[in-house]
């Protein structure tokens, strides 16, 4: 499982995807689950979904993972062919400078780009510690003018992400663009391939999410079509045992999967999850029973599609789960392939848990 799940890592996060942009990895993800003997269909937003029918007594879940990343719009493109962008999603602007990228016009036809830093010999001892913001970058394409980079097929609009990339690291770890969440469709791959041959358990609901680096939106309108009486979304924790974050949590990476037990943003959207005590209870019995460790999050600057979720009908029963990662919204994330295949054992053992006695009520 871990190889499978690893193989499906690294094909998925070589597939650019800007939120919006999400048609590629989707037709990717479509065809392997074709290939597991698993149809799915296409919402207008772009969702893929697929229905697993199960016990009607049961409380039907909707589990769910995004399939979009971070980048850039492209905003403006200079007469000298330098093109400027905005920026789409939480991208840290201290990371920038100097990064590659990859400017998304067609399969076999996307041009490659830097972000351009200033020469250090001409940078002055002011500039050597400002950290430029988004709409002050210019992308270098090589191309020199603008009609030679609109003749490529560049225009205003055009998706641009970092360009993608995959590095394996000592003891089954990842490094690369778009773990977030290439991480959770492989996860979620898995638990498709668990659910073909089940026997019994209740309905469940497999979306595949788009624009969730743009202001959480693809997940509520699935939400809103399904009608679920349960929710649990697939996504990062962050990792804690590195210097800059030990202060900020317990998690390790390679110590099994998360689970979170309150998310705030904080700043701009005021909102976040506080999990349905049954759900808590249900993975950490899951995860007793089948002799795995659980790690506990808790994090203020944190938000996901289901804090939305939640609120659909009457309220779902909601919770976070998902795998630990270093270096969130970099050009370069860490994961551990270990935590991938626990958490896709995880999932598998706690949705054949939940049946007609499953009860969601709070008294």
């Amino acid at each position: 499982m871990k190889a499978r799940i690893g193989r499906d890592l690294t094909e998925l996060m070589l597939i650019p995807a800007l939120s919006g942009h999400e048609d590629r990895v989707r037709q990717a993800i479509a065809a392997r689950l074709t290939e597991a003997g698993v149809e799915s269909y296409s919402d207008p937003l772009g969702n893929l979904i697929t229905t697993f029918p199960g016990d009607p007594a049961a409380p039907s879940v909707m589990l769910f993972t995004h399939m979009d990343q971070l980048g850039f719009i492209v905003r403006k493109i200079e007469d000298d062919g330098l093109v400027r962008v905005e920026r789409m999603g939480g991208v840290p602007e201290r990371a920038l400078a100097a990064q590659a990228v990859t400017l998304c016009v067609a399969p076999g036809q996307d041009v490659a780009g830097v972000i351009a830093n200033k020469s250090h010999h001409a940078t002055t001892p002011d500039e050597k510690y400002h950290v430029e913001r988004a709409p002050e970058l210019v992308i270098d394409t090589g191309h020199g003018t603008r009609a030679r980079i609109e003749a490529a097929g560049v225009r205003i609009g055009t998706p641009v992400v970092y360009r993608p990339n995959v590095m394996e690291l000592a003891g089954g770890r990842i490094a690369g663009t778009s773990i977030d969440d290439r991480a959770g469709c492989a996860v979620q791959l898995e638990v498709a391939r668990a659910l073909v041959a089940r026997d019994g358990g209740p309905t469940v609901h497999l979306v595949f999410s788009v624009q969730e680096e743009f202001n959480l939106r693809g997940a509520l309108v699935a939400a809103q079509a399904l009608a679920p009486d349960i929710a649990i979304q697939i996504d990062l924790m962050l990792a804690t045992d590195t210097p800059a974050m030990a202060d900020r949590g317990d998690m390790a990476l390679g110590g099994g999967p998360g689970m979170s037990l309150y998310s705030f943003h904080g700043r701009g959207t005021l909102n976040g999850v506080i999990p349905h005590p049954q759900m808590v209870r249900l993975f950490e019995e899951t995860a007793e029973a089948e002799g795995m460790s659980l790690q506990r999050s808790a994090q203020v600057g944190v938000l996901t599609d289901l804090s939305y979720v939640q609120l659909v009908g009457k309220g779902v029963a909601a919770v976070d789960v998902g795998f630990p990662m270093r270096y969130s919204h970099s050009a370069l994330e860490v994961c551990d392939l270990a935590d991938l295949e626990a958490l896709a054992r995880l999932l598998s053992a706690a949705l054949g848990r939940i049946d007609g006695d499953f009860a969601l009520t709070r008294d």
